[in-house]
């Protein structure tokens, strides 16, 4: 190691596998911003489901071993590289991709990932922009089509992107319909722009959700756990209606002719197909949000880093999600 080089506390994964391949060193150097990067000094971290895949392996997209994981970092800018005039040290961001990760006590970004963090949000907050808010953004607004006056049903609502969705969605004049398995979680869906919430743990609440429809169908399903209920959500559709997968975690037997009958739409989403010009319009369109005030993220579960482990586990494993987990830095 080259004498005067800074050392950080960071999570480093040198194997795929469960959660006990997240290994927490106090000898990681600090990286130094190149080109059009910044160096942000990280506060918090948000936790994201796809980082739990990519860490065990089954994720399309496999990192160079050892990585660091995580992406939606919030904090104060340290350092610039050349060509940097949009930050200067000091100034208040959260970003929406990494290039050394966020599991660490600072964190390598292109300028182009990273956004001023308004006084509005606190670092946590900023933290739980990136991946949720901008994957619900997408999937609504730019793979739905969704428009005022049509229906929207957040399957999975009390999570990170499921209340994104819900506040977005309710910005843009949608009936917003949400489901959550705890009474806690319809709570804060309720709290956070759906106009009714059903408990998906109940037996027949998708009765109740076809009942609250008045018979007519869903135009939209923004769906968590496709793997669990993408059948049913064909069946729940309008004539062409459309559901967007954001989340599955397996197989499913679905009949075609839900599809045929009503001419409606399966569509997919990858936050990381998006485009840089895609970005940039989701960016700012959700700054817009933020100083309208309707974009306000709900903070779940919180750990500190050496407890990462535990967050991986219980995000995936947890008895129901309310809010964005978070991992603290600082």
């Amino acid at each position: 190691m080259a004498t005067g080089q800074k050392l950080m506390k960071a999570i480093r994964v040198h194997e795929f596998g469960g959660p006990e391949v997240l290994k927490l060193q106090s000898d990681v150097v600090i990286p130094v911003p190149k080109d059009r990067q910044v160096l942000i000094k990280v506060y918090a971290c948000g936790v994201n489901p796809v980082e739990t895949y990519i860490r065990s392996g089954t994720y399309s997209r496999k990192p160079a071993l050892p990585y660091t994981p995580g992406s939606d970092v919030a904090g104060l800018i340290e350092s610039v590289g050349d060509h940097v005039s949009t930050f200067k040290k000091g100034d208040r961001v959260f970003s929406t991709h990494t290039v050394s990760g966020g599991y660490a006590e600072y964190a390598l970004a292109n300028d182009h990932t990273v956004h001023t963090l308004p006084e509005d949000l606190d670092f946590k907050q900023g933290a739980a922009i990136g991946i949720p808010y901008f994957t619900a953004y997408r999937a609504l607004l730019h793979s739905a089509h969704g428009k005022a006056g049509e229906s929207v049903l957040v399957h999975g609502a009390s999570g990170g992107v499921g209340l994104a969705t819900c506040q977005i969605a309710r910005a843009y004049g949608l009936t917003v319909l949400g489901t959550a398995g705890t009474e806690e979680g319809q709570k804060i869906v309720l709290e956070n722009g759906a106009h009714e919430v059903f408990n998906h743990r109940e037996l027949h609440y998708i009765d109740k959700i076809q009942k609250s429809l008045g018979g007519k169908g869903v135009d939209v399903i923004i769906e968590m756990l496709a793997n669990v209920n993408l059948s049913n959500d064909l069946k729940l559709l309008s004539s062409g209606g459309r559901v967007i997968i954001v989340g599955s975690r397996g197989p499913i037997e679905i009949n075609p002719r839900d599809i045929m009958a009503k001419e409606s739409s399966i569509i997919g989403v990858s936050l990381f197909s998006s485009t840089k010009e895609e970005f940039r319009h989701y960016a700012k369109a959700l700054q817009d949000g933020i100083k309208a005030g309707w974009l306000k993220p709900v903070i779940g579960s919180q750990y500190p880093l050496e407890k990462v482990a535990q967050a991986h586990e219980n995000i995936i494993h947890g008895s129901g999600t309310l809010g964005k987990m978070i991992l603290l830095l600082r």
